[in-house]
């Protein structure tokens, strides 16, 4: 004769099975409202940022204009001399290259100013929510 299984005994088994605590809803809601409050400020403050330099740059190419204006009347009345010519030319160049290159930095600078802001937002948040999460997990 075979052998029967055990009994399958249900009540004992929902018993023995425990279910985790449940965590504090209102302070569950909390973190996630204070997340989206930072998410928010750091977008706010890429976009501002951003603005930053969307400015910036307009203003440097009013300023690039301006100058490649006077350099082209000044093309008009060259001097007479070659050697002197070439020597105007090559500082002009020199001169807008090293006016591009400050540009290019004051650029990156200001992106990497809000970058870092909204970053460290995001990282102080981060280091709250770790330490609301052990909160809450010591409480249950």
């Amino acid at each position: 004769m075979a052998a029967q299984p055990p009994e399958f005994d249900m009540m004992k088994f929902f018993a023995d099975f425990r279910l985790p605590p449940m965590p504090d809803m209102a302070a569950l809601a909390a973190a996630q409202r204070k997340n989206l409050e930072a998410l928010s400020a750091a977008n706010r403050i890429a976009l501002e940022g951003a603005q930053a330099v969307a400015r910036r740059h307009m203003e440097i190419m009013q300023a690039a204009m301006a100058e490649l204006t006077q350099a082209m009347s000044g093309l008009a009345n060259p001097p007479a001399d070659p050697k002197e010519a070439a020597a105007r030319q090559i500082e002009a160049l020199k001169a807008a290259y090293e006016k591009a290159v400050a540009n290019l930095r004051e650029l990156a600078e200001l992106i990497q100013k809000a970058n870092a802001e909204a970053l460290a937002l995001l990282n102080k948040r981060f280091a709250e929510a770790l330490e609301e999460a052990k909160q809450m997990a010591a409480k249950g």
